[in-house]
């Protein structure tokens, strides 16, 4: 497989975690943002919406959306297990992934940020705003629902685990006061200390400026 990738974005960073974490042999082929290599052919004519990240499969077929890389991974390489078999349980797994993925990804990401600055004209300090305020309205709903025993469901990494570390990355990143979340804040180190995570993050990418 390979992966087309950035070492920041977060879709990008959750999909690297479940590669390492299922040990699939796969390639990261970065992709300039900066320089909006995103925005160009041939990259385009792999993921038209121009977005990272994008999975080439082994048979040459791509996939965009990391939500429907995860499940494409998942059910190729089901160990270690990243989702529960209880409907129940894996339905509250979604909801919890959905949060992140759908209530605060796409308001905090760079291209809404900068639409944001350079479109709207919005000052940094309303800018920096608006992030914390999504920010916190997601991680007040999830702190209450996360065991910290050590990762989010207990004793086994899972899909949420895979969707909150990137999260909070970010949120580390921008300086958000993370004293309110506790339980958000240890599986955050917990899973750091695992070889999966911490080669996926940011510094560990070869495209790391």
């Amino acid at each position: 497989m390979k992966l087309y990738s950035y070492h920041r974005s977060s879709a990008a960073y959750r999909v690297r975690i479940a590669l390492n974490l299922k040990k699939v042999a796969h390639t990261i082929v970065p992709v300039n943002l900066l320089a909006g290599e995103h925005t160009q052919a041939p990259y385009t004519n792999k993921q038209p919406q121009g977005l990272v990240p994008c999975l080439e499969t082994d048979n040459g077929q791509f996939l965009s959306q990391s939500g429907a890389m995860l499940q494409y991974i998942e059910a190729l390489y089901p160990q270690p297990q990243l989702q529960p078999n209880d409907a129940f349980e894996a339905a509250q797994v979604r909801s919890m992934i959905d949060l992140i993925a759908c209530d605060i990804h796409p308001l905090d990401n760079l291209r809404v940020l900068k639409y944001l600055t350079q479109t709207l004209n919005v000052s940094d300090d309303d800018k920096m705003t608006w992030y914390f305020h999504w920010i916190n309205k997601g991680f007040n709903a999830l702190e209450s629902q996360l065991k910290a025993t050590p990762y989010s469901l207990g004793e086994k990494v899972s899909l949420v685990d895979v969707y909150l570390v990137p999260q909070v990355y970010n949120a580390l990143r921008f300086k958000l006061d993370m004293t309110p979340y506790p339980n958000i804040l240890a599986i955050y180190n917990n899973c750091s200390k695992l070889a999966a995570f911490d080669n996926a993050k940011p510094e560990s990418q070869i495209d790391f400026k």
